[in-house]
């Protein structure tokens, strides 16, 4: 049953809300955390990036079956920004997932089915307030809010990015989403296909995040902050690749 976890099929949802929140981590730090096969994405060979995406999906379903057919789910994303360079020699940009929440079993279930993204259920609730997002899990130790304004905050204090223009680099998601087999070197890549992407920029004010404590990273940075709403979003079917010894 293993190979079900490479994606074996195509997905189709509408990503109704999507927050992200980006962290920048010294090179040094970060390159523990994800496989040998993959590099860090950085930004002048000093940071990386650990994006936290909290997503609210609509008609999720397996590719080609009509809407009615799809479930919606929250879902929380720890993601590493990486790039992997083919067999082929070409060089993708994408995302490592490190871990991942969901308000539902159902999908915890499918997720650890299909995927290698560690899918876990917690209690998470959101609240769309006129101008602010909150996201709240007791059990997961997650709290965050963060406040819709008109035009551009100012960049979070200690970011390393210089403009918002910068940071929307870093906001995910990106074209491709990788997977490893460390005992078979088997690489997995998914593509993902959007139609609409103009993240906004939000400014935080609170991001109490355990899992991101529980890493132990010794200097973490809050970056940038984005918001998008209503991206019609398809996931291609995986496919897999030996990663040379």
């Amino acid at each position: 049953m293993a190979w079900l976890a490479h994606h074996p099929f195509g997905v189709d949802a509408l990503l109704t809300r999507t927050t992200v929140l980006t962290f920048a981590v010294p090179v040094g730090e970060l390159q523990r955390l994800i496989p040998e096969c993959l590099t860090l994405d950085t930004l002048d060979n000093t940071w990386g990036f650990v994006a936290v995406a909290l997503v609210q999906t609509r008609n999720l379903r397996p590719h080609g079956l009509p809407s009615w057919f799809g479930h919606h789910f929250f879902l929380i994303g720890y993601r590493v920004f990486v790039r992997y360079t083919t067999l082929a020699g070409k060089r993708l940009r994408g995302l490592y997932i490190l871990h991942s929440q969901t308000d539902k079993q159902k999908m915890e279930w499918l997720g650890n089915l299909f995927t290698s993204y560690k899918y876990n259920t917690i209690d998470l609730q959101f609240t769309d307030l006129a101008d602010n997002l909150i996201f709240e899990s007791q059990q997961a130790g997650l709290k965050i809010s963060v406040e819709r304004i008109a035009g551009e905050p100012e960049l979070p204090a200690g970011s390393p990015f210089t403009s918002w223009t910068q940071a929307r680099r870093f906001a995910g998601p990106l074209p491709f989403t990788f997977s490893y087999q460390p005992a078979k070197r088997l690489v997995t890549i998914v593509e993902g296909v959007r139609e609409e992407w103009q993240p906004q920029p939000v400014r935080v004010h609170q991001a109490q995040i355990a899992f991101m404590q529980q890493l132990g990273l010794q200097e973490i940075r809050l970056a940038s902050a984005f918001t998008m709403t209503d991206i019609p979003y398809h996931w291609q079917k995986g496919r897999t690749e030996r990663w040379p010894t």
